[in-house]
């Protein structure tokens, strides 16, 4: 079969266009993902672990306090580590030393600040983030899709009329994929301890403006140009 009677390239009587799509936008962020690793060490491993139980309590009771809030909530890791004197023969246990690591999303930005200065008060307890982004079934995504298809159609309109013809039919749309939203964090790490004089103030973190984008290929028949 010859190029100009395959199907996939288009023929005399039904020219084929293919044209590529493209949306990009900004939009505000839906989730904070913050992580907190809770550390505890001491020479002896029983009181260490209870140490990090209580600590790990701690959070947890924190996080828990908001309710509906932190729709999501994960232990990521646990390790307790002996940690080996450097002098001396033999293996001399010198302390131990515990880690926990707890992921957390929260879809209420109003408590965000307080909830992470919370955390922050708490016994020998870093934070990571927060981390933006948007959730699965955002009405973003949609939309980014729509602008992609209407841009491809208007792209093929536009070819269409340089020609001095006019589309005939949709033949093939097909996703080519989407950029998602970037993470972006807000702060790195922070330690702060419980037996501070005051409370901290809340943390005014503003939700992060994020790209979403969409691309999509389409092939349109064209009415026969007369060239």
């Amino acid at each position: 079969m010859t190029p100009e009677a395959n199907p996939a390239y288009g023929t005399a009587d039904a020219p084929l266009l293919a044209v590529r799509g493209e949306a990009e936008f900004q939009t505000e962020a839906e989730i904070a993902r913050i992580g907190v690793t809770v550390t505890a060490r001491g020479r002896d491993r029983r009181a260490t672990l209870d140490d990090l139980g209580r600590r790990n309590t701690a959070a947890l009771d924190v996080l828990k306090s908001y309710g509906d809030a932190v729709p999501e909530l994960t232990t990521g890791s646990l390790g307790v580590t002996p940690e080996l004197s450097e002098r001396g023969r033999g293996e001399r246990v010198r302390s131990h030393q515990g880690i926990v690591r707890i992921d957390a999303e929260i879809t209420d930005f109003a408590v965000l600040g307080e909830l992470t200065a919370r955390l922050a008060e708490l016994e020998l307890t870093e934070l990571d983030g927060p981390w933006w982004s948007l959730r699965p079934d955002s009405p973003a995504h949609a939309e980014a899709r729509r602008r992609a298809v209407a841009d491809a159609l208007q792209r093929a309109r536009e070819y269409a009329d340089a020609l001095g013809t006019s589309l005939a039919a949709l033949t093939e749309l097909a996703d080519t994929g989407a950029d998602r939203p970037r993470n972006v964090s807000a702060f790195g790490r922070s330690a702060r301890r419980a037996d501070a004089a005051e409370s901290a103030e809340p943390f005014d973190l503003q939700p992060a403006q994020l790209w979403v984008s969409a691309q999509v290929t389409a092939r349109f028949t064209l009415v026969p140009p007369r060239l």
